[in-house]
């Protein structure tokens, strides 16, 4: 009997999720995160989950992680020193970048450009040249080369070393020949080159792009290791760790470990493939997620039980050329703090996140500061005896008094002040919500609303009620549910190469065999990482545009559907999309910019785990009785078990059902129900 185990690590908690793979019985454990070092909150949800589910470590044979260290590095600017060597003449390319400035009109005036990833000082240059078509124009000068690197390494002062040439993506060799000589200097510093990292045009993005790699690359791999070197201590040698990336792929810890640019959204990307797995499978491949722990909640639309990718990932300031799930993130959390500025009197809330630790004050562990959580608890949302996490207490009187100390600068009741806090973090919520969806020509009237994270099934009932998003799904397990995530998804990689050629002037032959060019190389990583070929599926997306665009549209295709329609498939689909986001299309002028290939290995699914019994009455599913304050007055509600919950029951408004990882709060008018996979489903009530 084997088991897998996925593991996320959030702001506030760490989540696990155990799944027998031969009858897909699961157990759950949440424990507080450790900021300082991520890998302890890990291996004690370890001993947590193992103690708790009576499984033997040793029986556990894949970790799938979803990380925030390369994250984290970038947004605390905490990431290693990088030096860097570009093509004589383009010693300034990450000082000149891109002419943009965050914030409105006028926002040039504020803005405080950060400090270079690889700073000009760490800046030297390489005397070679690459033409536009891949010819050698200049051999690279190895001995000029050799010397400004001794140069650099009697500075110090760097842990890591970009390579990015001009032109590079259309030919690499210069770049190989620049690590060979570099790696000849520096035996034991990790280097990154372009045409490795993102094979990619336009040399300002490619090189920030690469950069941030370095920059990440040393502290990822030193966590990786250390990980690694943990579980297969307390597992076996046999053990697979396995890294989400940014697109919702898994990658193996060596490839995590080389390319760690590809992480930057690795944790939200987790409770997007989870919420996939347990809406697929109830009938509802069209979703809105919003996944909301303890420092901010991630959006993201899903359309055909597929999430939308975009081909570049922003964290903070910097923006990196890596795939990555179309998550939008706003500062609304269970932590966001509450607070009144002096000058306004009026209620903010949130982006500032009382985090892990102090936490809010609800947790009584040194927290006093109201935030969105002790609102909840001051409600009755968050019953005061329900233990978080299986274990945590909370403490009402705790969250009244730091309630208050918003309540009374405004001259209003606790239970106002809180109800406030909670409406203020639901718009803040409602506006990302709307970034995914209205603003790219999606009615949200026509998915479903899917809520989950420690803190996401508290506020669904309200979130399906502004976007009008029915039903609003809660998924089983909604605390732990990125961790689901991580351990349902599959294995991925990716190969790319520009290819900028009108439609109409591409060989059909020529293109196939690109084609198989990149699979080969897609294949290749995985092969690596022992996938055999007939465990891989290749998928395949041309970047689009109209000529003279800057911008393009992805679109994804197969080899069947190119041969069975030609490349008027790729100006079809993007036709449709572009129509759906700017209402019009145009008869010609499409051009391809860039083409790759993506190997996903084949998973073999899980069985559903057991059914749970369905002989318990409603009666028999009430924990007790409590009362909750919405819309500025108090109602009787029912707590109830959602484990004893089952299809043939259906919960009426106000209502509280609590799990081990998180409770869900079914609003005055609405009910809830449980369908076949155990998703919760909250409805109108038919005669509101």
């Amino acid at each position: 009997m084997s088991y897998r185990l996925g593991v996320d690590v959030g702001g506030t908690f760490t989540d696990l999720l155990l799944i027998n793979e031969d009858s897909g019985e699961t157990f759950t454990a949440k424990v507080p995160s450790t900021p300082q070092d991520s890998s302890v909150g890990v291996l004690n949800g370890i001993n947590r989950i193992c103690e708790q589910s009576g499984v033997d470590v040793k029986k556990i044979n894949r970790v799938m992680h979803g990380t925030t260290v390369a994250t984290n590095a970038v947004l605390t600017g905490k990431g290693s020193k990088v030096a860097l060597i570009t093509t004589k003449g383009y010693k300034q390319v990450l000082q000149v970048a891109r002419s943009f400035c965050p914030g409105g009109l006028g926002g040039w005036v504020s803005y405080v450009k950060k400090p270079l990833l690889a700073p000009l000082e760490l800046t030297i240059e390489a005397d070679e040249r690459i033409d536009a078509d891949g010819t050698v124009h200049k051999a690279l000068d190895e001995q000029a080369l050799r010397e400004s690197l001794q140069a650099l390494k009697s500075r110090g002062e760097f842990a890591a070393i970009t390579i990015s040439f001009i032109n590079a993506y259309v030919n690499g060799e210069n770049e190989k020949q620049a690590q060979a000589v570099a790696n000849e200097v520096f035996p034991d510093m990790p280097i990154s080159i372009s045409s490795e990292v993102v094979p990619e045009l336009q040399e300002y993005e490619r090189t920030e792009t690469t950069v941030v790699n370095s920059y990440v690359r040393p502290e990822v791999a030193k966590y990786v290791d250390n990980l690694y070197a943990a579980l297969t201590e307390k597992m076996g040698e046999d053990l697979h760790l396995s890294i989400l990336r940014s697109d919702g792929g898994l990658a193996s810890a060596r490839s995590a470990a080389d390319s760690p640019v590809n992480l930057l959204m690795s944790g939200p990307a987790g409770g997007v493939a989870g919420a996939i797995h347990f809406c697929k499978q109830g009938g509802h491949d069209n979703i809105l997620t919003f996944d909301m722990g303890g420092t901010s909640t991630d959006v993201a639309l899903i359309q055909n039980a597929s999430a939308r990718v975009r081909r570049e990932t922003r964290v903070g300031d910097v923006t990196v050329r890596a795939p990555s799930v179309d998550v939008r993130t706003v500062g609304a959390g269970g932590g966001s703090l509450a607070f009144v500025p002096e000058l306004t009197k009026a209620l903010r809330v949130g982006p500032e996140s009382a985090g892990a630790v102090p936490g809010p004050a609800a947790y009584m562990k040194g927290g006093d500061q109201p935030t969105v959580c002790d609102a909840n608890v001051v409600l009755g949302y968050l019953p005061a005896d329900v233990q978080l996490g299986g274990s945590m207490s909370i403490n009402r009187d705790a969250a009244v008094d730091a309630v208050k100390k918003v309540a009374d600068p405004m001259g209003i009741s606790v239970e106002e002040a809180a109800e406030g806090i909670i409406k203020i973090a639901n718009e803040a919520m409602f506006g990302a919500l709307r970034l995914v969806s209205v603003e790219q020509g999606f009615d949200p009237r026509e998915f479903a609303l899917v809520g989950f994270g420690g803190a996401g099934p508290l506020h669904a009932n309200a979130l399906g009620i502004l976007t009008n998003a029915w039903p609003t799904i809660i998924p089983p397990g909604p605390g732990v549910l990125c961790a689901y995530g991580d351990a349902t998804t599959q294995v991925r990689d990716e190969a790319s190469q520009t290819y900028v050629t009108l439609l109409d002037n591409i060989e059909i032959n020529d293109f196939t065999t690109l084609l198989d060019e990149l699979a080969e190389k897609a294949s290749s990583t995985l092969s690596a990482d022992g996938i055999d070929n007939d465990e891989q599926v290749i998928t395949y997306q041309a970047d689009v545009r109209y000529t003279g665009q800057a911008f393009q549209l992805s679109i994804e295709f197969s080899r069947d559907e190119l041969a069975k329609e030609g490349l008027a498939l790729l100006k079809r689909q993007f036709d449709a999309e572009h129509t759906q986001l700017f209402t019009f299309a145009l008869e010609d002028g499409h051009e391809i910019v860039m083409v790759r290939a993506v190997a996903t290995a084949k998973s073999k699914p899980l069985p559903a785990p057991p059914p749970p019994s369905t002989q318990a009455t409603l009666k028999e599913c009430e924990i007790t009785s409590s009362k909750i304050y919405y819309e500025g007055r108090y109602h009787d509600a029912v707590i109830y078990d959602r484990n004893l919950l089952h299809t043939a029951l259906t919960v009426n408004g106000p209502a509280i059902i609590c799990e081990m990882d998180s409770t869900t709060v079914v609003l005055p008018g609405y009910e809830a129900s449980v369908d076949h996979v155990g998703n919760l489903l909250i409805n109108p009530q038919a005669s509101k």
